[in-house]
């Protein structure tokens, strides 16, 4: 039986299929494929007549990514060594491929090598296809290597060339070409071109949703409401200004730990990431354990907010979050989380705390959040003076607002293997409509940034990391984090592309008292929102904090699943003691998760 099913799920070589066409299945593709004519000419003119694929600040180059190429070209044209070596590279290795291919011996990829877009069994079985995808290896090699062996370049343009290679010979991929992907080909046949009339008809509709612009769908979200399926914690509105909404969760003990716990999200995406389901709610394993738990939901930048700063942040945000969340529990003081840039909003409400003796947060826990930019990874692509320009003429576009969209997109192409071109190939290619799926849903229902907010962001703490340098100003005050004596955890993800691990570890450096580090397996999701029953990933301890991350992480323990238990153990002795339980008082606000949240971008009418 075992043998059966291995070769019913092996798939028919290409060469079979396409010889087993006879002239009926000819006749239906050719039919196909004049409806596909039709819809593929409807596209190219839904795009022509919208924003266009790019999107917009589409024209020229707003990025400068020619003078990042130039740079580098300049540089080895200047270096005959260099220019010597990188050449001999890659005459080498096409060397090595011409006698592999002539001794019929093309080297399959180690287990650390293998890429999954090249795992249909035709890359290793066809002469012609191994062919297309180690000479395919072997320029993308090369490539994505002279940004780093060009001698002389600047670190932004050394940065910008390598991040833009790696898009481009991303985008080159064989597999991302229908011609050149034999998954995609053998659709092709065995639908009889279907396949393909499929996927024109899912991008002509991903057009029309974008406006004109290509607007990739991840997932199918017409399966999902929040606060009926999804974000389904049980709550109050406890508070509401016109930032944000306070949420105050329903105890399921009947006593309870008498400080409360705030969690501050990022305001980029909504905070129901930590509430998507049941199964891996972690506001809901925070309120079984105890913790009254109170969240902000940020509103997404409208009419009201687009002229909001980041001192509004702190204060409509972080002060009146505190102070509000005293209010309804009862308390003296809280503990606080901060996720992504809702911790360095927090960091430097911190410092302005510590400057001005406000002394209410007792701890502080930052999920995947950075206080030190120096190391901040791809992203400072875009805080560069060629990449703030660009963001600026995207806000003033629209109405003086970074909106949500762009965003969406500027996070997928961080990820294009997985974020861009898998969906590209599996919608487009192969006409497979997108599935419904929570974390997708959550991703795509994206916000609008205040300008001034998201400029400041990218300028003071990206470009010119002034908050871990004491330079950062807050509500008038320069702050200093070193001022912050309160008891503070970092986590860092392993794999997280957008808060990378070395960046957030030299956070967890810049504050003044007692501070811990825990590092998870995964990425900036994943790695943060992980559900001890899911028994997935890792977590690395070490007591010591070192100089760098990998030197901590060298000596560090390693322990099999998630972090949270090991953050509990650090939090619940800041909990309190255990007090009766205070149920969520009704303002008259309405029930979790509340209006901010379900507000959708297609609901904002921006001025332009």
């Amino acid at each position: 039986m075992s043998g059966d099913k291995r070769i019913k799920d092996t798939p028919a070589p290409l060469a079979e299929l396409m010889m087993s066409q006879d002239p009926a299945r000819l006749q239906v593709l050719m039919t196909t494929l004049s409806l596909a004519n039709v819809e593929s000419q409807g596209l190219l003119a839904d795009v022509m007549m919208g924003s266009g694929p790019l999107g917009t600040v589409s024209q020229g180059d707003p990025m400068r990514v020619g003078e990042a190429f130039r740079a580098v070209g300049w540089s080895f044209a200047t270096n005959p060594a260099a220019m010597f070596n990188a050449n001999l590279e890659l005459m080498t290795s096409w060397m090595k491929l011409w006698q592999e291919m002539a001794m019929e011996a093309v080297s399959g990829p180690t287990e650390k090598e293998k890429d999954k877009r090249f795992s249909d069994p035709e890359w290793a079985s066809n002469p012609g296809f191994r062919f297309i995808r180690k000479a395919y290896e072997v320029n993308a090699n090369w490539m994505n290597s002279l940004a780093d062996q060009a001698p002389g370049l600047p670190e932004n343009l050394q940065l910008r060339a390598k991040f833009f290679t790696q898009l481009l010979t991303d985008t080159l991929s064989p597999t991302n070409y229908l011609g050149s992907n034999p998954t995609a080909l053998r659709a092709f046949f065995e639908t009889g071109g279907q396949s393909v009339l499929d996927g024109l008809r899912l991008a002509r509709a991903d057009v029309k949703k974008g406006g004109g612009k290509l607007y990739i769908s991840q997932t199918d979200e017409t399966p999902f409401k929040l606060g009926e399926n999804i974000a389904t914690a049980p709550g109050q509105v406890v508070f509401r200004n016109d930032l944000i909404e306070l949420i105050h969760y329903a105890p399921t003990q009947e006593k309870t730990y008498s400080r409360p716990l705030l969690i501050f999200p990022p305001w980029i995406n909504k905070f129901y990431i930590l509430d998507l389901q049941e199964k891996n709610s972690m506001i809901r394993w925070l309120v079984d354990k105890g913790v009254p738990v109170f969240v902000v939901s940020w509103r997404s930048a409208d009419e009201v907010t687009q002229d909001f700063t980041w001192d509004d942040y702190v204060q409509k945000g972080a002060y009146a979050a505190v102070e509000a969340t005293m209010q309804a529990a009862g308390a003296t003081g809280v503990n606080t989380v901060g996720y992504c840039i809702g911790g360095t909003m927090l960091s430097s409400a911190l410092g302005h705390m510590a400057k001005t003796g406000y002394d209410k947060i007792k701890s502080a826990t930052f999920f995947a959040s950075q206080s030190d930019f120096e190391l901040a990874g791809d992203l400072k692509v875009f805080t560069d003076g060629p990449g703030r320009g660009y963001i600026n003429g995207i806000i003033e576009e629209n109405g003086g607002v970074m909106p949500g969209s762009m965003m969406y997109e500027t996070f997928n192409w961080l990820r294009p293997i997985d974020l861009v071109w898998r969906y590209v190939i599996d919608e487009y290619m192969l006409g497979k409509s997108p599935r419904p799926f929570d974390l997708l849903y959550w991703n795509a229902d994206q916000t609008n940034i205040p300008g001034k907010v998201h400029q400041r962001y990218l300028k003071d703490c990206y470009d010119e990391n002034r908050l871990s340098t004491g330079s950062f100003e807050v509500l008038g005050e320069t702050v200093d984090l070193k001022q912050v004596k309160i008891p503070v955890m970092v986590q860092a993800s392993k794999d997280d592309h957008i808060c990378p691990f070395e960046s957030v570890y030299r956070t967890a450096l810049v504050f003044g008292g007692d501070t811990k580090f825990v590092l998870s397996g995964s990425g900036h999701i994943a790695g943060v929102v992980n559900h001890p029953d899911a028994n997935k990933y890792q977590h690395w301890l070490n007591p010591d904090l070192t100089e760098t991350g990998g030197e901590w992480l060298e000596n560090a323990e390693e322990v099999p699943g998630s972090w949270w238990p090991t953050w509990w153990d650090w939090l619940r002795p800041k909990s309190g003691r255990k007090v009766e339980a205070k149920q969520p008082k009704d303002m008259g606000l309405g029930a979790a998760p509340g209006t901010y949240a379900k507000v959708r971008l297609s609901d904002i009418k921006l001025p332009v």
